[in-house]
C-alpha cells in the first residue's frame, strides 16, 4: 500500500478516537467567527496530526484548518491538507456527521485523500492510480460513481447545517427530486463516491481543507469536482477560501451542473 496513504488511514482512525473521547463528555465551544464553532476536539485533533506528519514527513509542507497557515507551503511540491474535524456544528448538535479529513496534494493538485466518520467507523480513501475504496465494519469494497445521466432519476446530497435558497431554487431547476441531507462535505461526497447520490452543491463557507481530500478520492471514484465557474481547484495558492463554491458529481451531469449554477451567479 501506499505508504503516505497508509499513514493517513492511520492517523484519521487516531484521531476519530479523540474526537469520540470529547463527543461523549462535556463539549467546550468557542467561536472563531459568526456561524464558526471550533471545540477543544477539533484543536485536539490537529494538533494530533499536525505533529505526527511534522515527525515522519519533515520535508512537507502542511496546510490545517486549526494551525497558523505558514505560506512556505507555497514553496513546497507536498502539502498535506488537514480538516481534523468538518462538520463541527454536527459535533456539536450529537448528530454524528463529522470527519476527519486528510489529503496531500503534489503540485497543487489533490492526489491522495482519507475522510473517516468516526461515529460509524466509516473510513473513504484513495490513492493517485490506486482506485477509491470504502472500509467500514471489516469490510472494504471499491468505490464507483454511479452512472446516472438523467435528473430526474438523480440524488443530491444537501447539506445539514447550511442549506441556501439558492441551491434549493437550483435542485428544482435541475429537476432533482430525491435528496439526502447529512453533515461533513467528505460524508456528502463521500455518498457520491459510493452511487447513493450524484450531485452536491456549496455556495460559500467552504475552504481547501474541505476539498482536498474529498476530492482525491472523488476523482479515483470517477467523479468530477470544481467551483461554481467549473475550474480545477488548486491547492498550492495563499487564498484559502474557495470563493467561488463548490461542485462535485459523477462526472456525467457535471457540466449541466455547472451551467445551471452558473446562470444563478448573473446579474439579472
Amino acid at each position: 500500500m501506499n505508504p503516505e496513504l497508509q499513514t493517513a488511514k492511520d492517523l484519521a482512525l487516531q484521531a476519530g478516537e479523540i474526537l469520540l473521547k470529547h463527543y461523549a463528555g462535556e463539549l467546550s465551544v468557542e467561536w472563531k467567527g459568526k456561524n464558526d464553532p471550533v471545540t477543544a476536539a477539533d484543536r485536539e485533533a490537529s494538533r494530533f496530526i499536525v505533529g505526527e506528519l511534522r515527525r515522519l514527513f519533515p520535508h512537507d509542507a502542511i496546510l490545517s484548518e486549526e494551525e497558523k497557515d505558514d505560506l512556505r507551503r507555497l514553496e513546497n511540491p507536498r502539502v498535506w491538507v488537514i480538516d481534523p474535524m468538518d462538520g463541527t456544528k454536527e459535533f456539536i448538535a450529537r448528530r454524528g456527521e463529522f470527519a476527519v479529513m486528510i489529503g496531500l496534494a503534489f503540485n497543487g493538485e489533490a492526489r491522495l485523500g482519507v475522510v473517516y466518520q468516526p461515529t460509524e467507523g466509516k473510513l473513504y480513501s484513495a490513492a493517485p492510480g490506486e482506485g477509491a475504496f470504502h472500509s467500514q465494519g471489516g469490510m472494504t469494497r471499491q468505490l464507483q460513481v454511479s452512472d446516472a445521466a438523467d435528473f430526474a432519476n438523480a440524488t443530491m446530497a444537501l447539506s445539514r447545517s447550511h442549506l441556501s435558497g439558492t441551491t434549493e431554487a437550483i435542485r428544482r431547476k435541475l429537476g432533482i427530486e430525491h435528496t439526502i441531507q447529512t453533515g461533513s462535505i467528505g460524508i456528502k461526497i463521500g455518498l457520491i463516491c459510493e452511487g447513493q447520490a450524484d450531485v452536491y452543491i456549496q455556495g460559500r463557507g467552504t475552504s481547501l481543507w474541505d476539498t482536498c481530500g474529498p476530492e482525491a478520492i472523488l476523482r479515483e471514484a470517477g467523479g468530477t469536482i470544481t467551483d461554481a465557474l467549473g475550474n480545477s481547484f488548486r491547492y498550492n495558492v495563499a487564498e484559502t477560501r474557495n470563493l467561488h463554491g463548490v461542485i462535485a458529481t459523477n462526472g456525467t451531469l457535471h457540466a449541466k451542473v455547472v451551467e445551471t449554477v452558473r446562470s444563478f451567479r448573473q446579474p439579472a
